[in-house]
């Protein structure tokens, strides 16, 4: 049966009062709280307390907020000098190892499954091909993690997020019958410059503004709020125009975030809470839908292909993308193991869902089963790895 609005809402208050109330403990534990939130939807659903439509609107506009929130809080996120001491791996990352990664994706689909076409292959291996950092959050915030490895881990997973979307949209096109992939190629190049340069000038002109207020300019408990309605009107900007809205929303946080200014002491924590909000929400609805989904295919061919996503595409893509890079093979392998699939990889798989590809459902059932296994795995092994990468005490050669 489905919830009621009530029942909604003391869902959602329950589960974030529990994460919120031992978020000390998760992180010393194997637990996080992406995991305890997927785990909450997928047995909410399997009692049949709570049924999500794939084809629900509002789902979609839900995992959209989450993805825009969390890109702009994760531009904020990046240090300047760091960034400019260390560009190359992050660079790297994103240049080489995200189609890297969706290149292996593809054979392993084409190969498992022969009912898909090459442009549904290479399509399910753009959905899965972002990273996510909110799954791994004790990596990416821990200060036991080499920074250099945290902003590698941070940049790529901000960045690739917004890259892999125009991929998805052009795979999107190429397997749907009749579509142009040549023109609407060239249009999300459009769409992605124009993003981006969205962000730029309105970065500046909050730089300008925030220059203005500061000394009493608006109320400290507002600067969160403000910091919020920039992601918003950056997101709405692109949109409502010819841009990428999770460019442009990135794009701004990230120029914020490298700008030679302070910033108020609430921006970046206030993005972070409702972020973490809506991400908790996100997971939960996520595994009461893969119940609802279900998957009606071979369970070999489905049990291969996650281990092919998890244990051979992305670390054999990092490995190669990071040779000759100043970090240590340990950071290598570290960062090479930490790319979850999250928030962007569910937001794709719906596009899908929501299209007229053939075998729209195939593509979105297995990504889907690989972004549960990405949380459950990389979920439970975040804090152990982080204590792993400090123990070694590798060092940058």
């Amino acid at each position: 049966m489905n919830l009621t609005f009530s029942e909604a809402v003391l869902v959602l208050g329950v589960l974030l009062a529990v994460i919120a109330a031992f978020s000390g403990w998760l992180r010393a534990s194997i637990l996080s709280a992406s995991v305890l939130s997927v785990t909450a939807g997928v047995a909410l659903g399997a009692a049949d307390v709570v049924e999500v439509d794939p084809d629900s609107s509002l789902l979609l506009y839900v995992v959209e907020l989450a993805l825009l929130v969390t890109l702009f809080s994760d531009g904020l996120l990046v240090d300047r000098e760091l960034l400019q001491r260390h560009w190359g791996p992050p660079a790297r990352a994103l240049v080489l190892a995200m189609p890297l990664t969706l290149l292996l994706l593809a054979g392993a689909a084409w190969a498992l499954f022969p009912s898909l076409t090459v442009a549904e292959c290479f399509l399910l291996g753009a959905v899965l091909s972002p990273t996510d950092p909110v799954v791994t959050s004790a990596v990416v915030t821990s200060p036991r993690v080499p920074a250099v490895v945290r902003q590698t881990l941070n940049i790529e997973s901000g960045m690739n997020d917004g890259l892999a979307l125009p991929l998805v949209l052009f795979f999107l096109v190429l397997a749907e019958p009749g579509g142009d992939a040549a023109q609407r190629g060239v249009e999300l190049a459009g769409e992605v410059a124009v993003g981006a340069l969205i962000g730029l000038v309105l970065a500046a002109v909050t730089g300008r503004v925030l220059a203005r207020l500061h000394g009493g300019g608006f109320a400290q408990n507002y600067e969160g709020v403000f910091a919020l309605g920039i992601a918003l009107v950056a997101f709405g900007l692109a949109e409502v125009t010819i841009g990428n809205g999770l460019i442009a929303a990135f794009v701004a946080g990230l120029a914020l975030g490298v700008a030679d200014r302070e910033l108020p002491s609430f921006f970046e924590q206030f993005s972070e809470n409702v972020s973490a909000i809506l991400q908790v929400g996100t997971f939960f609805l996520f595994g009461a839908l893969i119940v609802s989904t279900g998957w009606h295919h071979s369970v070999a061919a489905l049990v291969a292909f996650i281990l092919l996503a998890l244990l051979v595409a992305r670390p054999a893509a990092v490995e190669v993308s990071l040779l000759g890079t100043v970090l240590s093979r340990r950071y290598r392998a570290f960062i090479a193991w930490f790319g979850p699939k999250g928030v962007a990889s569910m937001l794709f798989s719906l596009l899908v869902l929501n299209s007229e590809v053939p075998h729209d459902g195939l593509v979105f059932d297995a990504a889907s089963f690989v972004i549960l296994a990405s949380i459950v795995a990389h979920g439970l092994t975040d804090t152990a790895g982080a204590g792993w990468i400090e123990r070694a005490g590798a060092r940058p050669q």
